[in-house]
């Protein structure tokens, strides 16, 4: 099964694995607060006897214990501690979870959440595949370390080799978006970055994918996008199928401001 009765978005991935590449990531291209119910209230004066037990309240016939009730109900996305859902800005209505096997496993799984005003966080996909850097997950990512960065970050741009699938994200379609050589299994990395998304990992927001502002320095990697899976570990990416890939361009909607939280399991649930 893949997204349940999502909103029209768009979808977008990406990332930078080249065997050749000398740059960490993927591109190296230079240049509830709930409100307690109040006591039910004494039948005396209402028709019953005097001291008489007043009958249970019930939601649908008190609408304060009925909107009680849905604000006890607002979900969070269960993958994610209070340190990474402080970072989640309030504006976000859309989440990619990426959550790696383990610290230094290169393999991962990916689930897509929105936000509902009342309810909270709710998943809309079924777990994807993917694939993250050979060397697992860090917290403090370093250009060429071979590990993905553990945080949050927006996704704003997207792009590739093939024409724009339907995503709402800004889409630079081009020939410079090229994947050539092998992967660390030896697999072919041909198609790699026939769709992209830039993950905003000293990423400059508002930019293609391919541009190569590092806004933290070029010592601290970049060029970490989402990207086609090609069957092994990424340099610093996130890959997944071409198909899910599609999926991910076209759910995405700006207008939602959808962030990607990823790392291994601890790092999250910080």
């Amino acid at each position: 099964m893949s997204l349940r009765r999502l909103p029209r978005g768009a979808l977008v991935a990406t990332a930078l694995v080249t065997g050749g590449l000398v740059l960490s990531g993927c591109s190296g291209f230079p240049g509830h607060t709930a409100v307690p119910a109040r006591a039910v209230e004494d039948n005396s004066g209402h028709g019953g006897p005097p001291g008489a037990a007043a009958a249970p309240a019930t939601p649908a016939a008190h609408p304060q214990l009925r909107r009680a009730a849905e604000l006890q109900e607002v979900k969070e996305i269960p993958a994610l501690g209070p340190k990474t859902l402080a970072k989640i800005p309030q504006s976000a209505r859309q989440a990619v979870v990426v959550t790696g096997d383990a610290a230094d496993s290169s393999s991962s799984t990916v689930l897509l959440y929105v936000r509902d005003p009342a309810k909270g966080w709710e998943p809309v996909s079924d777990p994807w595949p993917a694939h993250n850097a050979l060397h697992g997950w860090t917290e403090e990512h370093y250009q060429g370390d071979l590990h993905s960065p553990a945080g949050v970050f927006g996704l704003t741009d997207a792009g590739g080799r093939k024409a724009d699938p339907g995503t709402r994200l800004p889409y630079d379609h081009g020939p410079s978006f090229v994947a050539a050589g092998t992967g660390f299994d030896g697999e072919s990395l041909a198609g790699a970055f026939d769709y992209v998304v830039a993950i905003n990992y000293n990423h400059k927001p508002g930019t293609t994918p391919l541009d190569w502002t590092r806004p933290m320095g070029a010592n601290r990697g970049g060029g970490v996008w989402f990207h086609v899976d090609h069957g092994g570990p990424t340099h610093g990416c996130v890959s997944l199928p071409e198909d899910r890939m599609k999926e991910l361009l076209r759910w995405l909607d700006p207008k939602k401001d959808p962030v990607v939280a990823m790392g291994d399991a601890s790092m999250l649930g910080e």
